[in-house]
């Protein structure tokens, strides 16, 4: 699907490819299209030589057993990142190297599915660098960012949109949406923004006072 890349001026997203359920390989392909720089998570190494992606760092904590040298000949040049800190997740410590990089964006995939602790785990840590680098989850039916304080894009009538907060987030403020926030607060678990949807053909444009916002773009 991918040989090594060869794009290094940090211009386009760089991709991380964490060890959750698997996209589509077209989308996976989408995504590669673009010569990123291939961010691969512990066990999920497997998983992407098979497919015959040649990433530039395998990082994670390692807590089991890996023949490292047979996969570092394999795959030539990789760089191995061992990051046995167990405050973080690996998907926070991929965000971490790539801020310290100098890396603007990433995009994630097999970051959602198959268990569910951290599935929510990857999506809410989202926000912790939103001010340090730009950040999207995709799976096969979703797009998750956090947003900024102030935001606008345009989306087709009808588009589903979720408002989904992180902890309480206040002064949330809609143009364009079917169901429209005029300085409102949620909540998660108590009351969120699911399932709204663009109300027509035009910009969408959410602005938020305090709190971390999350936007998912989903389709079934």
């Amino acid at each position: 699907m991918s040989s090594h890349h060869f794009v290094r001026e940090k211009q386009e997203p760089a991709l991380i490819i964490a060890n959750g359920q698997e996209c589509s390989d077209e989308l996976l392909g989408q995504l590669l299209e673009w010569n990123p720089y291939v961010v691969v998570l512990d066990n999920a190494i497997y998983r992407v030589m098979e497919k015959g992606i040649k990433p530039d760092i395998w990082m994670g904590d390692f807590d089991t057993d890996h023949d490292f040298q047979s996969i570092a000949d394999r795959i030539y040049p990789l760089e191995i990142v061992h990051t046995p800190d167990q405050i973080k997740t690996d998907l926070e410590k991929a965000l971490d190297l790539l801020v310290e990089r100098g890396y603007p964006a990433a995009n994630i995939v097999w970051a959602t599915g198959r268990r569910a602790d951290h599935t929510i785990t990857n999506i809410t840590n989202l926000v912790r660098h939103k001010h340090q680098i730009k950040t999207v989850i995709f799976d096969d039916y979703s797009r998750i960012f956090p947003l900024p304080a102030s935001f606008e894009k345009w989306y087709p009538a009808g588009t589903p949109l979720s408002l989904i907060p992180v902890g309480t987030v206040e002064g949330i403020r809609t143009e364009g949406l079917k169901y429209e926030l005029a300085g409102e607060s949620l909540t998660i678990g108590y009351r969120t923004g699911s399932s709204n949807e663009a109300a027509k053909d035009g910009i969408v444009r959410i602005t938020v006072e305090k709190g971390d916002l999350l936007l998912m773009e989903c389709h079934d």
